[in-house]
This record gives C-alpha cells, sequence and structure tokens, in this order.
C-alpha cells in the first residue's frame, strides 16, 4: 500500500503542512497512520479525500460545510460523479471564455475590428437559449435574449453577481440538508422566484404566468440537465433545489 508524508502530500496538492494538520485537527482529513517519529502518512483513500475537500473549497464552501458533506453516508463514488459534472461545466464555460478573448486579441493584432457574436461566448445568460425555447416557446426565448442584449455591461455584471450569489446560497444550504420545505428553505425559494422574476419573457414575469409550473418545471430542468445542476454543486444540490421550489410552489404560488 502506498503512503505519502505530510510533506509530500503538500507538495503534491498545492497546499501546505500547516492545512493538513489544520484539516486534522478539526477532524476533515486524518492521516492514514502517525510513525513511531511522529511523522503523518497518508494513503490512497486518504488522497482521494483531500481531493474532495479541495474540490468543495473551489466551490465556495466553508470547512463546516465540507464536514457535513463528508459525513453524509453517499459513496467516494457518488460524491466524485457530482464534482465531476461541476468541473466539466467549469471547463467548458471556460473553454469558450478562453476562445472568446482569445479572438479579441487576435482581431486587436491584426488591426480588425473583433466581431461581436464571438466577443462574449461563455459569459452570455443565453447559454441554455434551446432548452428555454423548447420547454417555454420561442417568444418567451427571444424577449429574454432582447432584455440581455438591452443591458449595459454594469447591469449584466449585477445580474451575474445575483446570479452566482444565488448559486452559492443553495448549494451551502443543500450541503447543511436542511429541510426543503423549511422557513430557510422557502427563504431561498422566495428569493430565487423574485430573481425569475426579474427576467422578461419568463412565466414568472408574467402576470398572467403560471408561476407555479414554471417554477416546478425549473426544478425538474435542475434535476435531468448536469449542466444545470452544476450550479448548486451538483446532482444532489439539484435535487434540494427542486424539492424546496416545489414546497415553496405548493405553500405560496
Amino acid at each position: 500500500m502506498n503512503e505519502w508524508s505530510t510533506h509530500e502530500v503538500a507538495r503534491l496538492a498545492g497546499t501546505t503542512s500547516r492545512t493538513l494538520r489544520h484539516y486534522d485537527a478539526i477532524g476533515v482529513l486524518s492521516p492514514t497512520r502517525v510513525g513511531a517519529n511522529g511523522y503523518r502518512y497518508y494513503d490512497s483513500d486518504a488522497l482521494v479525500r483531500l481531493q474532495r475537500i479541495l474540490l468543495m473549497r473551489e466551490l465556495g464552501l466553508g470547512l463546516p460545510q465540507i464536514a457535513d458533506v463528508l459525513a453524509r453516508p453517499a459513496t467516494v463514488d457518488e460524491a466524485l460523479v457530482q464534482h465531476l459534472a461541476w468541473l466539466r461545466e467549469e471547463q467548458g464555460r471556460l473553454d469558450r471564455q478562453i476562445a472568446s478573448v482569445e479572438a479579441t486579441l487576435h482581431a486587436h493584432e491584426k488591426g480588425e475590428e473583433p466581431m461581436a457574436e464571438q466577443m462574449f461566448d461563455g459569459f452570455d445568460h443565453t447559454a441554455h437559449r434551446r432548452e428555454v425555447a423548447e420547454r417555454w416557446g420561442e417568444q418567451a426565448a427571444a424577449d429574454s435574449d432582447r432584455w440581455w442584449q438591452g443591458l449595459d455591461e454594469a447591469l449584466k455584471g449585477d445580474w451575474k453577481a445575483q446570479t452566482a450569489a444565488l448559486g452559492a446560497a443553495w448549494t451551502d444550504a443543500a450541503t447543511r440538508a436542511i429541510a426543503p420545505d423549511g422557513a430557510e428553505a422557502h427563504e431561498l425559494a422566495a428569493r430565487h422566484v423574485a430573481w425569475l422574476r426579474g427576467i422578461p419573457g419568463t412565466p414568472a414575469a408574467d402576470p398572467d404566468g403560471d408561476v407555479a409550473g414554471y417554477v416546478r418545471g425549473l426544478g425538474e430542468l435542475y434535476v435531468a440537465d448536469p449542466r444545470f445542476a452544476a450550479n448548486y454543486g451538483g446532482q444532489a444540490g439539484a435535487e434540494f433545489v427542486r424539492d424546496a421550489l416545489a414546497a415553496y410552489a405548493d405553500a405560496h404560488l
């Protein structure tokens, strides 16, 4: 069985020995064994656990929330599948952003005007336009597009920040395993519905729209499509959001 010392693990993971000792002190990652000389050693299972910890840190989770996730009965493979879905989503988004910025840079180097159609790929909220059109009609997708293109860069930045903050709040709530029909989940769902109401073209923004049906349908879409699920920490997070939105719709919409 392979083992790695604290120093070796810190080097491999790009972290520090002090951080590893802290993880041990708070109970999220203990060494596999401690030698007679006091040196700590980690086996491959411990390295997998450390990988999960570092991935969740990338998701923005705090150590108390990470400890809660690690304490759940889900298998390591199930957890890694969720992490992988999020990473693939991020990879696709970052690849599009890189290509977009490279195209702009090349245009500037040649003294050419950059193509507006390419400049914001990977940044646009309309990445899932096809799903919107299929589920709620081409008019809804067109209205949403028109609204987005009419925003200036500051407003687009604000909207993206609100979206990211909402996703982080859902992910945090899901990792703490709060009740999807409880008061805290209801508050998050109300915030989510208010966010949806601010997007023209959606049934939520239509005074006569089927808001309850729309919210429930979105919840199912979040679960069905890993690209959406990645916004909420993976499949388990998306299922929590779906259940919380459905409970809120039953009680308030």
